[in-house]
């Protein structure tokens, strides 16, 4: 007899091949959806979940507590700063901190002279970092490599090991006591991670938009600037925005390259609350370094909306 194959399927089997019917494009209940097996990606668990969210909240706890301490002690009076049992919400809160601070030392000035430093590194460091970072970016070679490798490197340097060379090469210049050669001092300290943020930024922008503008007769500057710069937005909002705070916490370079007390910055000034002895007079010390941190978190909280990715969403159709 002549064996059929195929003609007729059985129950439960294929119409051309009599296998095992199996679904072709999904699958059953608790099976994946392309290849019709098992799932097998773990699922979310809810203590993990809430592991996650407890092990967040103690870290913000931990960088909360001493800015909270220190507004609640800046508003204490002198006899509950003495007190044996501290209480966080100041029993009877006071100004006079405040105005011993202003009183004892120039904050306004020192202030002044932080700022004009702080914004003065920023925004030359920003603007000679873009065309370096566009040219590590998009250039590869040995140079590129090398110019990398120093960025890294140079991360590694302590503080000690560059103050002499520093201060002698700024003695050179004719800069030592003076804020230009703090702004000096501040740009190329800060100037390597500028870089290195800048390149990462760079890279991702789509060199479609570049050859679009190369092809409308742009050169390589006219790019940068109209084309390129614009897209790096985020990017220089968080290298000025870095350059800015470190500047304006710097203490080390400050205390040994300015030595007249009118040239003194902010975390400069702070220092002088402390006695000879090593005693301080924590009411104002805590007013004034209240003070002294309110323009970092203003500048923060202004732009922290910048500091976002996704601004090349949709720039270059695929």
């Amino acid at each position: 007899m002549r064996a059929r194959t195929g003609s007729r399927a059985g129950p439960g089997t294929g119409s051309r091949t009599g296998g095992p019917r199996t679904r072709s494009r999904t699958g059953g209940p608790g099976n994946d959806s392309r290849t019709g097996g098992p799932r097998t990606g773990p699922r979310p668990r809810p203590w993990g979940r809430a592991g996650q969210y407890l092990a967040l909240l103690g870290y913000l706890v931990f960088l909360a507590f001493p800015f909270l301490w220190l507004i609640s002690t800046a508003f204490k009076p002198a006899r509950e700063l003495g007190s044996l049992h501290p209480t966080w919400i100041p029993r009877h809160p006071t100004l006079d901190n405040f105005r011993q601070a202003f009183d004892e030392q120039p904050l306004l000035r020192a202030g002044l002279n932080s700022l004009l430093a702080a914004v003065s590194a920023a925004l030359i460091a920003v603007v000679v970092a873009i065309p370096m970072a566009y040219v590590m970016a998009r250039r590869r070679g040995r140079l590129a490599t090398a110019a990398t490798g120093w960025v890294v490197v140079s991360q590694a340097f302590p503080f000690v090991l560059l103050i002499i060379p520093l201060f002698l090469v700024l003695k050179n210049l004719h800069l030592i006591n003076s804020v230009a050669g703090l702004v000096l001092v501040y740009v190329v300290w800060s100037l390597p991670f500028a870089l290195w943020m800048l390149v990462g930024y760079v890279r991702a922008v789509p060199l479609e938009l570049e050859e679009a503008a190369a092809v409308d007769g742009a050169g390589r500057l006219r790019t940068l600037v109209s084309v390129t710069a614009p897209l790096l937005a985020p990017g220089i909002v968080a290298t000025g925005l870095f350059a800015f705070i470190t500047a304006w916490n710097e203490f080390f370079f400050a205390l040994v390259l300015l030595k007249t007390p009118e040239k003194q910055t902010l975390p400069v000034v702070l220092t002088h609350f402390l006695g000879a002895e090593g005693a301080a007079d924590l009411g104002p010390l805590a007013a004034a370094a209240f003070l002294a941190t309110l323009p970092s978190l203003a500048v923060f909280a202004v732009i922290q909306r910048r500091i976002t990715s996704g601004m090349l969403a949709g720039a270059v159709k695929s």
